[in-house]
C-alpha cells in the first residue's frame, strides 16, 4: 500500500509515525535531514526511500529513534550509506525497527552495522565463533552472527526454515567454541567428551531465545580410568555451560538420565543401563532430537547408534501411546489460565500440538519405516506425508501452520530478547505485533484483524488435525503389533499369519501381496493398515475370511481417494471394519455393493438407526427422481440396503438392543413398502386414487420385531369409493398388490424382501386383496382361532392411514373377543402349538438349539404371550399391543404372571432373537439354528458372550433356554 495513501502529503504520519513533533525533530535539519518542515516533504527521493523503508518497520517510531541514536554514536557514514545502499537500509530498519535490545546492542557497538552491508550478510553461519579464544571475543562472534540472522529474516532473505537451520548452526559452532575454551582452560582431563543436542536445537528448529539442551557423553582416554574421566569431562562441561550462558542462552543438561539429580556426565554404557531399565516414554520421545552438536562427534554417534533400538522400540511399551498423550495433556493443564488462549507454543493449536503428533506418529511407524527417523519437526512431518501416513491435505496444513506459528514465535522474542510464546494483549502489543508479521491496514481491515483471522485459522486447523491425529484409534493397534512384524516382508508375514493362526498362510500371503505390492501412495497406506488389520481379524472365529473380505472390499473401492484416507485418519472405521469384515459376510455382501456406505463407520452418530418417518420421506423423495417405476425402486432399494448396513454394523458393535434392531428394521420395510406403494400410483393418504389402500403389517413386521431374515408378512385391504364397482375396485386393489410384490421381488443386489401374504383369510387360496367390508364378514363367519392369534400382531404399516385404523378396529373384535376364549379354543391352540413343534421343526434340527422352533425358543415365549392377551385382552387394555415384551411386562403387572416366569421368559425371548439375528450376519444367509461348535458358535460367542469360551455361551444359551421351557409347560399348559 503506497504510504502517502494514509494521511495524504504533507504529514510525517502518513509514514507510520505517530509523534509528529518528535519525529519531525529527528528528520529535519537538527536531524537526520530527511524532511523539509516547511515545504512538508522529504527532501530528496533518496530521503523519501528511507522514510518509506521506515513506514514497513514493526515500529516506525523505534526505527527511527535507534536510527537517529545510531548515526549520533556511528558518524554520518551510517548515513549516508542508508540513504544510498538499499538492501543495507532495508536491514538496518528492520532490525532497528523491530527489537530495542538489537538497536540498543548496534548503538554501544557503532562499527557493527557494517556486518549488514554488501555479501556479509551470506556468510556461513558460525563463521564468526572460529578460532575464537577468549569468552569476549566468542561473545561479540556470537552477536555478530545473530545480528545477520535477523536481518536477512527480517527483509525475507532467508525463510522460517533456513533461519531455524541457522540458528541451530550458530548454536552448535558456540558449544564447540565455548568447549574448546574450556578445554584451552583446564586441559583435555583425559577423557573424550560429546555434546549432544536436544530440543528444539538437536532437531534444527532453534528459535531466538530459547535453553539449549543437551546429554553429555564421556569416555576415558590416554589410558585414564572412568572415575577420573568423569570427573574430569564433568568439569568440562560445566564450564562449557558457563560461557554459553555467558555468551548467549542458558544449556540445559536436564534431559540427562534421572534429570537434575542425575550425573552430569555418563559413559555410553552407563547411559544405555539406564535407558534399558529406567527411562519413561516421554525420555524415549525426548531421544527422537539427539544428534551429536559438538565435541567428539564420533563418541556422539556411536552413542546415538546404541541407543537407536531402544528408541525406535519404545512405542512397544503398552502404556507408551497413552504416555505421550497424557504429557500433552499436562502442558495445557500447567499454562495459566489468563495465558491459555494467548500461548503459541504450549496452548491447544499451539506449536506443541504439531510436535506431539508428529513425534507419536514417529514413534509407531518409525520402527518399521526409517525414512521417519528425523529429529527435525517439518522434515518428519514431510516423511510422514510422503509415506502416507498423514494426508496430503491435513500433512499441508500442519506445514503452513507450523511455519505461521514459528514467525509468530521469532517476532515476538526479538522485541526484547526474551524467552517468550504468548501473544500480547494489549492493543498497541498487538499493533507492533501485527505490523512485525507485515500485516498493513487494508480497506476491510486493519493490520490486527488481519493477523487474528489468520492466527484463529491456523490455530484452529492444528486443534482439529491434532485430535484427528493424535488420538487417532489405529495408533494403538499399530503400537501393539511387534516391530518385526510391521515389514510385511514375505517371510516376516507369513511367520505373522502362522502366529495370529490363519488357516492358510500362503492364501492370507497372496491377498497380503495383492493389497501393498508396489510403490504406489495406495500401496504404502495398505503397508501401515494391514500390520494392526491382521491382529483384528485374528480375533475372528475364522481370520481368512475376514482378510478376503478386506481384499474385496478394498479392491471394490481401493481406487476412489477417500477410501485408505478414511480408514488411516477417521477415528475408529479400520478397526470396526476388520471387526465386521471378519464376523459377517451380511456386513461383507452389502459393503461390496455400496462401498460409501463405510463412511457411516466414522461416528457413532451416523450408526443411530432412523425413525420409519425419517426414512419414508427419504425413499419417497429417492423414488420421485425417476419417471420409469423399476429405475424409482432400484433406488429405494439402494437407500434400504445403506440402512439394512448402519443397523447390521451398529448391531455387530454393540451399539443397540435387540428391541432396537427390530425397531429399526422393521422401519425399514415399513418405509419401503410406503416408497413401493407410492410408485405403484396408489396414494399414501388415498385421496388421489380412485379407492382407499393400506398395507397392514403382520407377524414380526407388525410387532416391530423384524429379524434381519424377516419377510414382510402383510394383509392387503382396500376401500371402493362411492360410485365404483367393487369388481373395478377389487381390480385396481389387485393390480396395486401384485405391482408391489413385483418391483420388491426384482433381482438386485441388496438383500431380497419378501412381501408375504399367507397369513390373509383363507390363505394362499385365498383371494391377495379384500375389501374391509370382505375381512369384517370373513373374521365374523369364517376365521379360526389361529387367525384370531395372528391379529394380535396386525399393525397398519402403509398406505391410508384411516382405512388401517379401521380395520384395526375389526381386528380387535377378533383378537380380544368378549370374555376371552373358550375351553374349546384353548385347547385347540394348545395342540395347534404340539403340532408346530413335531412337525415344523426341520429334519436334522437340533431342538435345544433351534432358536425359532426349538425348546425355549421365539415361538415358545411368543404362543405363550399371546395366549395371556387371547384370554385376558378383553378385559386388560395394556394387553392390547402387537409387541412381545411389551404384552409380556403388561401381563406381569396384571398379575397373569409370575415376575420370575416373566424374566424367564424376556431372557430367551431375547437371546433367542439375538443369536439368530447374530446367525444370519454371520453366514450371511438366513438360519435358525446354532450349532454346537465350529466357527459360528465361536462368533456368537465373540459378540454376545463377553469374552467366554464358545463352549461356555453354548451352556448358557442351553441353560436359558431350559429355564424359559420349564415356565412355557407350566404357564401354557394352565392357561
Amino acid at each position: 500500500m503506497d504510504p502517502i495513501a494514509k494521511t495524504g502529503p504533507g504529514h510525517l504520519a502518513r509514514f507510520g509515525f505517530t509523534d509528529n513533533e518528535r519525529t519531525e525533530a529527528m528528520t529535519g535539519p537538527g536531524g537526520l535531514r530527511l524532511w523539509d518542515p516547511v515545504a512538508r516533504r522529504p527532501v530528496d527521493d533518496e530521503a523519501a526511500a528511507v522514510l518509506d523503508t521506515l513506514y514497513f518497520a514493526a515500529d516506525p517510531d523505534l526505527a527511527l529513534f535507534q536510527l537517529h541514536r545510531l548515526v549520533e554514536a556511528a558518524g554520518e557514514e551510517v548515513l549516508a550509506a542508508v540513504l544510498t545502499d538499499k538492501a543495507l537500509r532495508r536491514r538496518l530498519v528492520g532490525v532497528l525497527g523491530v527489537s530495542a535490545t538489537l538497536g540498543d546492542m548496534l548503538v554501544a557497538n557503532p562499527g557493527e552495522w557494517r556486518e549488514l552491508t554488501g555479501e556479509q550478510n551470506k556468510r556461513a553461519a558460525g563463521y564468526s565463533t572460529r578460532d575464537v579464544s577468549t569468552v569476549p571475543s566468542l561473545r561479540s562472534g556470537y552477536r555478530r552472527e545473530l545480528l545477520r540472522i535477523v536481518a536477512a529474516d527480517l527483509t525475507g532473505a532467508a525463510d522460517v526454515e533456513v533461519t531455524m537451520r541457522r540458528l541451530t548452526e550458530l548454536a552448535d559452532a558456540t558449544l564447540q567454541a565455548a568447549l574448546a575454551i574450556a578445554v584451552g582452560e583446564q586441559g583435555t582431563g583425559a577423557c573424550r567428551l560429546a555434546v549432544v543436542a536436544m530440543g528444539k536445537c538437536g532437531g534444527r528448529e532453534l528459535n531466538y531465545v530459547s535453553d539449549v539442551d543437551v546429554v553429555f557423553v564421556a569416555e576415558p582416554d590416554g589410558g585414564a580410568d572412568t572415575e577420573t574421566a568423569m570427573r574430569a569431562g564433568s568439569a568440562l562441561a560445566a564450564r562449557m555451560m558457563e560461557i554459553c550462558g555467558f555468551v548467549a542462552w542458558p544449556v540445559d543438561a536436564a534431559l540427562r538420565p534421572e534429570g537434575s539429580r542425575g550425573a552430569l556426565v555418563r559413559t555410553v554404557a552407563s547411559h544405555l543401563a539406564y535407558y534399558k531399565k529406567w527411562a519413561k516414554t516421554w525420555e524415549f520421545q525426548a531421544l527422537l532430537k539427539a544428534r551429536p552438536a559438538a565435541g567428539d562427534h564420533a563418541l556422539g554417534e556411536r552413542w546415538l547408534a546404541e541407543l537407536q533400538p531402544l528408541i525406535w522400540s519404545a512405542a512397544e511399551r503398552p502404556e507408551a501411546v497413552d504416555e505421550v498423550r497424557g504429557m500433552r495433556r499436562r502442558i495445557i493443564e500447567v499454562i495459566p489460565r489468563a495465558e491459555l488462549d494467548r500461548e503459541i507454543k504450549r496452548g491447544p493449536g499451539g506449536l506443541r500440538d504439531i510436535e506431539f503428533a508428529v513425534q507419536l506418529l514417529q514413534l509407531v511407524h518409525g520402527r518399521a519405516d526409517e525414512s521417519l527417523r528425523t529429529p527435525t519437526t517439518l522434515a518428519g512431518l514431510r516423511a510422514l506425508i510422503e509415506g502416507g501416513y498423514v494426508g496430503l491435505a491435513d500433512g499441508e496444513a500442519l506445514l503452513r501452520a507450523y511455519r505461521f506459528l514459528r514467525v509468530v514465535e521469532h517476532r515476538l522474542q526479538l522485541q526484547r530478547l526474551r524467552r517468550t510464546h504468548t501473544v500480547p494483549d494489549d492493543p498497541a502489543g498487538l499493533r507492533w505485533l501485527a505490523h512485525a508479521l507485515g500485516y498493513r491496514p487494508s480497506a476491510a481491515r486493519d493490520a490486527v484483524e488481519s493477523f487474528r483471522a489468520e492466527w484463529v485459522r491456523h490455530a484452529g486447523e492444528v486443534r482439529r488435525l491434532h485430535a484427528k491425529l493424535f488420538y487417532r484409534p489405529l495408533l494403538e493397534a499399530v503400537a501393539r503389533v511387534p516391530t518385526e512384524q510391521l515389514r510385511l516382508t514375505p517371510d516376516a508375514a507369513r511367520a505373522r499369519l502362522d502366529l495370529l493362526g490363519f488357516a492358510d498362510p500362503a492364501g492370507a500371503l497372496r491377498h497380503i501381496e495383492a493389497l501393498t505390492g508396489g510403490v504406489s501412495r495406495t500401496a504404502a497406506i495398505q503397508r501401515q493398515l494391514l500390520p494392526a488389520l491382521l491382529s483384528e481379524f485374528a480375533d475372528a472365529p475364522e481370520p481368512d475370511r475376514g482378510l478376503l473380505a478386506y481384499r474385496q472390499v478394498s479392491e471394490k473401492a481401493g481406487n476412489t481417494p477417500w477410501y485408505l484416507r478414511l480408514l488411516r485418519d477417521e477415528g475408529p472405521v479400520a478397526l470396526r471394519l476388520a471387526r465386521l469384515l471378519a464376523l459377517s459376510r451380511y456386513v461383507t455382501d452389502l459393503l461390496v455393493h455400496d462401498p460409501e456406505a463405510l463412511r457411516l463407520l466414522a461416528d457413532d452418530a451416523e450408526l443411530v438407526p432412523r425413525s420409519a418417518e425419517v426414512l419414508t420421506e427419504g425413499f419417497a423423495a429417492a423414488a420421485a427422481r425417476h419417471d420409469d417405476p423399476e429405475t424409482a425402486i432400484n433406488a429405494v432399494r439402494a437407500l434400504r440396503r445403506r440402512e439394512l448396513f448402519r443397523i447390521a454394523c451398529a448391531d455387530l458393535l454393540g451399539l443397540l438392543d435387540v428391541t432396537d434392531v427390530g425397531d429399526a428394521l422393521s422401519a425399514v420395510i415399513d418405509a419401503t413398502l410406503r416408497a413401493t406403494l407410492g410408485v405403484t400410483g396408489a396414494s399414501p393418504t388415498g385421496t388421489a386414487a380412485p379407492l382407499e389402500f393400506a398395507i397392514i403389517g403382520m407377524g414380526r413386521l407388525g410387532g416391530a420385531e423384524t429379524s434381519y431374515p424377516s419377510d414382510a408378512d402383510v394383509l392387503f385391504v382396500y376401500e371402493a369409493p362411492p360410485g365404483l364397482a367393487d369388481d373395478a375396485a377389487s381390480g385396481v386393489a389387485l393390480s396395486i398388490a401384485e405391482e408391489l410384490r413385483r418391483l420388491l421381488a426384482r433381482p438386485a443386489h441388496d438383500p431380497p424382501l419378501g412381501v408375504d401374504a399367507d397369513l390373509r383369510p383363507e390363505g394362499r387360496q385365498g383371494p391377495l386383496v379384500r375389501s374391509l367390508k370382505a375381512y369384517q364378514q370373513y373374521y365374523a363367519r369364517w376365521s379360526k382361532v389361529w387367525e384370531a392369534q395372528a391379529l394380535l400382531r396386525a399393525r397398519a404399516v402403509a398406505g391410508s392411514a384411516p382405512l388401517g385404523a379401521r380395520f384395526l378396529e375389526v381386528a380387535d373384535a377378533k383378537r380380544y373377543p368378549p370374555g376371552g376364549l373358550t375351553r374349546e379354543q384353548i385347547h385347540e391352540i394348545r395342540r395347534l402349538k404340539a403340532r408346530v413343534d413335531s412337525e415344523r421343526l426341520p429334519r436334522g434340527a437340533d431342538p435345544a438349539t433351534h432358536t425359532k422352533l426349538g425348546r425355549g425358543g421365539l415361538a415358545d415365549v411368543e404362543w405363550t404371550v399371546q395366549l395371556l392377551q387371547l384370554q385376558h385382552g378383553h378385559a386388560e387394555p395394556s394387553l392390547r399391543t402387537p409387541r412381545t415384551l411389551e404384552a409380556l411386562t403388561a401381563a406381569t403387572v396384571a398379575g397373569l404372571i409370575e415376575h420370575s416366569d416373566a424374566a424367564a421368559l424376556e431372557a430367551a425371548w431375547r437371546q433367542a432373537s439375538r443369536v439368530r439375528n447374530l446367525l444370519t450376519l454371520v453366514r450371511g444367509r438366513a438360519t435358525d439354528q446354532l450349532p454346537r461348535q465350529g466357527p459360528d458358535l465361536a462368533a456368537a460367542a465373540s459378540v454376545l458372550g463377553g469374552g467366554v469360551e464358545p463352549q461356555e455361551f453354548l451352556d448358557e444359551y442351553l441353560r436359558v433356554a431350559r429355564r424359559a421351557r420349564a415356565v412355557v409347560e407350566r404357564v401354557f399348559g394352565a392357561a
